[in-house]
């Protein structure tokens, strides 16, 4: 009851997740546009005109290399094991017949 439960949640929220059908009212481009729009030139510029010092101290989306990921490996395989644990200890359980 629980599992089917959660599937029906599951299935209600992708409900709402928008379909990758779009369809324009413009017809799609052939070529590529040769000159940058707007948005990139503002991007470009800003990014020219940060420093060192404040690039190195946000950390952007998909930045990577910036900054230690040691911790999330060490922790997710802490849980990996945990979990993988568990699991054994529920097997073995199950077998002697507590």
């Amino acid at each position: 009851m629980l599992t089917a439960t959660a599937a029906g949640a599951l299935l209600g929220a992708l409900w709402f997740v928008p379909s990758a059908n779009a369809n324009g009212d413009e017809p799609a481009r052939t070529a590529p546009s040769a000159t940058p729009t707007m948005q990139v030139t503002q991007q470009a510029r800003a990014a020219s005109e940060s420093t060192d010092e404040t690039a190195a101290d946000s950390t952007r989306l998909a930045d990577t290399g910036s900054f230690d990921t040691t911790p999330y490996i060490v922790g997710g395989t802490a849980f990996l094991a945990l979990g993988a644990g568990f699991v054994a200890y529920s097997v073995r359980r199950e077998r002697l017949g507590f």
